[in-house]
């Protein structure tokens, strides 16, 4: 049964994988194909025009090298919020529409416990998370090399892309607890995504300038910089939260959703 069910939940949420995988290719391509250190001086002076709209979207320091240019403009906040969206149609159709639609009933009335239920649905959501990083990490390699030989430090990127990994697991880890804890979808979705957004608007008004820079104590995004662990000054320790932040989420719904009470 719990095998049944992992294979029917790769083939419920193949669709939206695809879609939003398409979707990233189309951003990673674009922007690593605008790459040019020769517009460096362009993009100051547009960034000098409108310096607080840039550095609240964590585009204010371009670089001078594509790995540089790809943190700036990426993994400031695309790769942050569009996988985040797939996380929530993903955990919807994981969890929240099981319980919203009471079609839990069907999976309990199986031979499985709730937490090997429970598990398999979370065991779902992180190989999607995984795949979709994945995904990622080889198109952008794979473009960069097409289009500027040799010219993506490898390493450090890779490097770059665990920090971003562990990022997703949180956020999921967080949409997935959301789940757990309530039995209506508005409240279930509302709960994981709304603090991931809060989480990603109080970053972006801590880069806007000093007085608001505190801000950034209130945030796990702090946690990920990318422009740092492209510079080859990231903190692996900080990458190491996220990651235990991560299973200690998951770990947590897996918990509560065994113990409570459900309306089927």
């Amino acid at each position: 049964m719990v095998k049944t069910l992992f294979v029917r939940n790769l083939k419920t949420i193949y669709k939206p994988w695809i879609i939003f995988s398409a979707i990233l290719t189309m951003y990673i391509t674009v922007i690593i194909g605008m790459f040019d250190p020769a517009l460096g001086e362009s993009l100051n002076q547009m960034m000098e025009s409108m310096p607080q709209l840039f550095s609240a979207f964590g585009m204010n320091a371009p670089g001078s090298t594509l790995l540089d240019f790809m943190a700036n403009y990426l993994y400031g906040f695309l790769l942050i919020c569009l996988p985040l969206i797939l996380e929530l149609i993903a955990v919807n159709i994981l969890m929240v529409r099981y319980v919203d639609r009471g079609s839990m009933a069907w999976l309990l009335s199986s031979p499985n416990s709730r937490t090997k239920i429970c598990l398999t649905q979370a065991l779902t959501l992180v190989v999607s998370v995984v795949l979709q990083m994945g995904y990622v990490v080889a198109i952008s390699m794979l473009y960069a090399q097409i289009q500027f030989s040799d010219e993506l430090d490898g390493g450090k990127f890779l490097i770059l892309n665990l920090g971003l990994l562990g990022l997703h697991l949180f956020l999921s880890g967080l949409c997935f607890l959301g789940s757990c804890l309530f039995s209506e979808a508005r409240y279930a979705l509302g709960f994981g995504g709304g603090l991931s957004i809060l989480f990603i608007l109080i970053q972006m008004l801590s880069q806007v300038g000093e007085d608001m820079e505190f801000l950034k104590y209130l945030t796990p995004m702090t946690l990920f910089d990318p422009k740092a662990i492209a510079a080859g000054n990231g903190e692996l320790w900080m990458t190491a939260v996220l990651y235990l932040g991560g299973v200690l989420l998951y770990g947590l719904g897996i918990t509560i959703f065994s113990k409570k009470d459900l309306s089927l």
